[in-house]
């Protein structure tokens, strides 16, 4: 099991304190181009890897992975990598569980821990259908918002990927002001748009209940 805890290189910069991440690309290949290495970086230093894909795609997933440069049925097989599907994870009775979802990251972060790893880095695909249903688009955008607290406890990195092509602009510019950090353009940052956790939940329970005046 990996015992090293030192810096983390992701998207040609470190990471610092904040360990969430958003990363936006245009489509799988530059996902896995931009975070092929960081992928399998963790892997070659022992370090755990949970990575939730849309069951559709999860073939052509482990194979991109595969390509990278991973033994992707070893890693499987000794637990080091696991790849959860939407409905192990984001989704319970056909709708996005916000505390469920908060309660899975958790429990994810410790089973690693409790396995020997001195990290778990956890990679989610927030997949298509999300972007066509407001409600569950307004539960991802809080879960994530709220995710910020939880993950202060722990020093595990956590990556959201999304995929420009499926999700609008204004969908795509909140999700960003829930994260510390942001890929966008292949590149790592500090992101001048995030607003504290607190504060932005503040401003979505006022989009959904508008203060009116006498």
């Amino acid at each position: 099991m990996a015992t090293y805890g030192g810096s983390l290189e992701c998207a040609g910069a470190s990471i610092g304190a904040h360990r969430h991440i958003c990363a936006f690309f245009n489509g799988p290949d530059e996902e896995h181009r931009v975070l092929g290495s960081f992928y399998k970086d963790g892997f070659d230093r022992g370090e755990k890897a949970t990575h939730i894909v849309d069951v559709e795609h999860r073939q052509e997933y482990l194979r991109r992975l595969a390509q990278g440069g991973t033994n992707v049925q070893r890693m499987m097989e000794t637990g080091q990598l696991e790849v959860l599907s939407w409905s192990d994870t984001y989704v319970r009775d056909h709708r996005f569980d916000q505390d469920a979802m908060l309660a899975s990251v958790e429990e994810l972060i410790q089973s690693g821990a409790a396995a020997g790893y001195a990290r778990t880095k956890l990679v989610g695909h927030h997949t298509d259908w999300l972007f066509l249903d407001q409600p569950a688009v307004r539960n991802l955008v809080e879960y994530e918002a709220r995710l910020n607290s939880l993950l202060s406890k722990y020093n595990d990195p956590v990556v959201c990927n999304y995929d420009l092509t499926k999700c609008g602009a204004s969908v795509a510019m909140d999700i960003m002001r829930t994260h510390p950090l942001v890929i966008i353009g292949g590149l790592l940052r500090e992101n001048p748009f995030f607003v504290a956790p607190e504060q932005f939940l503040d401003e979505l329970r006022g989009r959904r209940f508008p203060r009116t005046t006498s």
